[in-house]
C-alpha cells in the first residue's frame, strides 16, 4: 500500500485538498474507513488529537497513523470508491485550538527549560485542557507563574515558527530542547531564537497566533510536577467560566467581583464559630435525650440495656448519642437511625467500661440483617447497610443475643 503525503507537515493552515482513494477498508470495530495518497487531516500521536472534517460529503471523525501504510481515515455515510477523486476539508476551529495547545505547549515548555532547567517529559492535550509532566524541583506558585510570563512574552513578540526537515546527523548538530528516537529524517518546528524541537504535530505560523497560555493548576504526580494549561480560544473559555463563577458568588455578598475573596474568608470563620456553638449544643442535646433514655432502660444482668431506633439521624448524632448514655455506669446502647433520606440504615452498638459484650461483634452480625457492614472497638462500634425495613429486627435480635450472654435472656 502506498504511503500517505502528508501534507500538514507543510503546511498546519492547509484546510482544503484534493485526493484520491487508494485503499477501502473497515476498522475493528466495523466503522469504514479509507486510505489516500496525500491528506491534510492530522491523525493521533505526539499528545495531539485527531483532526475531523469531511471527504466529499462523508464526514471524517477520527484519523489513525499506519506509519508506512499511511493514515487511515474513519468516516460516516461514506459513499467513497477505490480510486476516487475527492475533495478533503479539515474543520478549521479544532484544527486552531489544536496548534495553539501545541504551540503553546512548546513555547510553555522552553520555558521552563530556560527559567529553570526542568525539561518536559509527557504532554497531553486533552478535550478541555492540556498537561505537561516535567522535571521542576521544588515546584511553587510563583515559579510557576514567572514561566507563565516568559511564555506570553514570547507570545506577544510574535516570533515566526519554522520547519525543517534533517537528518540523523544534523539533528544532532542542533540544541534540540528533546531528543527523538525517530530514525531518518526528522522533523523539526523551530520558534525564532528561542526553541528547537522534533515534533509531527501542526503548529502556528508565528507565536502571537497562540494568542495566550495560562496555568489552571499544578500538583505532584509520580514524581514530576504536573502543569495543567490552557492556549488560545481555550485561555478566553476559561476565563468566561472564571469570571461569571466569581460574578454569582460576589452576586450572593451582594458585592464587586473582586470583594468576594475577603466576605468568603470572611463567612468561613464565621460557620467555624457557629460549629463550633452548635457541637457544644448538640452535646447539652445527647445529655438531655441520654438522661430521658436511661429512665426507660431494660435492666439486663447487672446492666442496663437501651435498643432504640431514631429517625433522620446521622452517624455523628447516633455516635454522640451513644457516648452521652455509656457516660452512665452499667449501660449498653444499641441505636439505629433510618438515615437521612440516602437509603441507608445505620447503627451504633456502645457499652459502658463496667457493661458486658463485644460490640463489635454484635454490630456485624447485625450488619449482616441490614445487608451491609460495619465493625469498630470491643466497647464501640458502627456500620450499617440499604435494608432499611430490616432495622428492627436487626436491633431486637441483638437485644436478645446481648440478653442470652448475661444469662437473663429467658
Amino acid at each position: 500500500m502506498n504511503t500517505t503525503e502528508r501534507l500538514y507537515y507543510a503546511d498546519s493552515h492547509l484546510m482544503e485538498f484534493d485526493a484520491r482513494v487508494v485503499h477501502l477498508t473497515e476498522t475493528p470495530d466495523g466503522r469504514s474507513a479509507v486510505v489516500l495518497d496525500r491528506t491534510a487531516f492530522y491523525p493521533s500521536g505526539g499528545g495531539q488529537p485527531t483532526d475531523t472534517g469531511t471527504l466529499n460529503d462523508a464526514r471524517v471523525v477520527e484519523c489513525v497513523d499506519l506509519e508506512t501504510e499511511g493514515v487511515l481515515h474513519v468516516v460516516e455515510d461514506a459513499s467513497l470508491s477505490d480510486g476516487q477523486q475527492v475533495r478533503g476539508r479539515v474543520d478549521w476551529s479544532r484544527r486552531l485550538d489544536h496548534l495553539q495547545q501545541h504551540t503553546g505547549q512548546h513555547i510553555l515548555s522552553q520555558a521552563f527549560v530556560s527559567l529553570f532547567a526542568a525539561p518536559t517529559r509527557g504532554f497531553r492535550m486533552l478535550e478541555a485542557v492540556s498537561e505537561i509532566d516535567l522535571e521542576l524541583g521544588g515546584p511553587s506558585a510563583t515559579r510557576i507563574e514567572q514561566a507563565v510570563d516568559f511564555a506570553n512574552r514570547i507570545i506577544w513578540e510574535n516570533r515566526p515558527l519554522r520547519i525543517h526537515h534533517v537528518t540523523a546527523a544534523e539533528a544532532a548538530r542542533m540544541p534540540l530542547r528533546k531528543d527523538s528516537a525517530r530514525e531518518g529524517e526528522l522533523r523539526v518546528v523551530e520558534i525564532d531564537n528561542f526553541d528547537l524541537s522534533p515534533c509531527g504535530g501542526t503548529h502556528a505560523q508565528r507565536t502571537g497566533e497562540v494568542g495566550l497560555v495560562a496555568v489552571r493548576s499544578w500538583e505532584r504526580a509520580k514524581g514530576m510536577t504536573r502543569v495543567e494549561f490552557v492556549a488560545g480560544g481555550r485561555a478566553l473559555a476559561d476565563y468566561r467560566r472564571v469570571n461569571q463563577i466569581a460574578r454569582e458568588v460576589a452576586s450572593q455578598f451582594s458585592a464587586a467581583r473582586d470583594d468576594s475573596p475577603e466576605l468568603v474568608r470572611r463567612l468561613l470563620a464565621e460557620n467555624k464559630q457557629l460549629s463550633r456553638r452548635l457541637r457544644a449544643l448538640a452535646e447539652i442535646a445527647a445529655r438531655v435525650e441520654a438522661d430521658e433514655l436511661l429512665t426507660t432502660a431494660q435492666p439486663l444482668g447487672g446492666f442496663r440495656l437501651i435498643s432504640r431506633v431514631l429517625e433522620d439521624r446521622d452517624a455523628d448524632a447516633l455516635k454522640q448519642l451513644a457516648l452521652a448514655l455509656i457516660a452512665h455506669p452499667s449501660v449498653v446502647a444499641l441505636l439505629g437511625s433510618r438515615g437521612t433520606g440516602d437509603g441507608t440504615a445505620r447503627l451504633v452498638f456502645a457499652r459502658a467500661a463496667d457493661a458486658p459484650g463485644d460490640m463489635n461483634v454484635f454490630l456485624r452480625e447485625a450488619c449482616q440483617t441490614l445487608g451491609g457492614r460495619g465493625g469498630g472497638r470491643p466497647d464501640l462500634a458502627q456500620g450499617g447497610g440499604p435494608r432499611i425495613d430490616n432495622l428492627d429486627a436487626a436491633l431486637d435480635d441483638a437485644a436478645r443475643r446481648m440478653a442470652d450472654t448475661t444469662g437473663d435472656g429467658s
